[in-house]
């Protein structure tokens, strides 16, 4: 099996240093920098398989680089942030982060959510859709809704007969709403389908997942259903 190239990009040497350590005693190769555009240029270099991106670093902050990230790949990002901020939260998810960490954190807790974002990316390559399909119950093939075709099979998205790019991790959600049209997903619910938290989790990652997918294939596709979740209109 292929190591697993991580791309740490963290100011504080202390929290990098060990952090770097951990991560290495768990089987990970670790190239760690100390701020933004040093991050940037080692993505670019050495194409990692994940990046972990702190929120508050110099040169670039980790929400710009996360922006900048997304613009040239799908690899998974895991932001982390100094407190648990609805500001900071939700700027590193709106930015394309798949998930995001609070520090102070658990060295265990942080490889355990690496390793749940990787599995959904069906790591090595982060060949998401391929990890979805394998997972993916229900109906297959293309399924249609009015001009938006789903190919379940094919993991692709056509919106009036235009690709749609999509993040892994917002395939993985599509998928879920589009074998159960008219079915009220709760949070919960996706929270362990998509993300992989057997444990729970932070709602506000699906509800700003479900915000950029509605900017993707349109804005009155996914309807809220107050008090209980989500429906994709059949």
């Amino acid at each position: 099996m292929a190591e697993t190239h991580v791309l740490f990009v963290e100011d504080d040497d202390v929290i990098r240093e060990a952090t770097t350590l951990a991560l290495e005693r768990d089987g990970f190769v670790v190239t760690a920098r100390p701020d933004g555009l040093a991050g940037l240029e080692s993505f670019r270099e050495k194409r990692p398989d994940i990046a972990l991106l702190d929120v508050m670093v110099p040169g670039m902050d980790g929400v710009s680089l996360c922006r900048r990230i997304r613009d040239e790949s799908t690899v998974p990002v895991i932001m982390l942030s100094a407190r648990a901020d609805s500001i900071d939260v939700v700027l590193g998810l709106e930015a394309g982060a798949d998930d995001y960490v609070t520090k102070p954190f658990d060295g265990a807790v942080l490889v355990a959510r690496i390793r749940a974002v990787l599995r959904r990316f069906g790591h090595a390559g982060g060949n998401g859709g391929a990890a979805a399909e394998d997972e993916l119950g229900g109906e297959r093939g293309v399924l249609s809704f009015g001009d938006l075709e789903v190919d379940t099979e094919g993991m692709e998205v056509r919106k009036g007969g235009a690709p749609v790019a999509l993040t892994p991790t917002e395939m993985r959600l599509l998928l879920e709403f589009s074998t159960a049209p008219g079915t009220v997903l709760s949070r919960d619910r996706l929270l362990e389908r998509v993300w992989d938290y057997d444990w729970g989790g932070d709602t506000r990652v699906v509800d700003v997942h479900v915000q950029r997918l509605r900017t993707k294939i349109g804005q009155d596709r996914i309807e809220t259903v107050r008090g209980f979740g989500y429906k994709l209109k059949a």
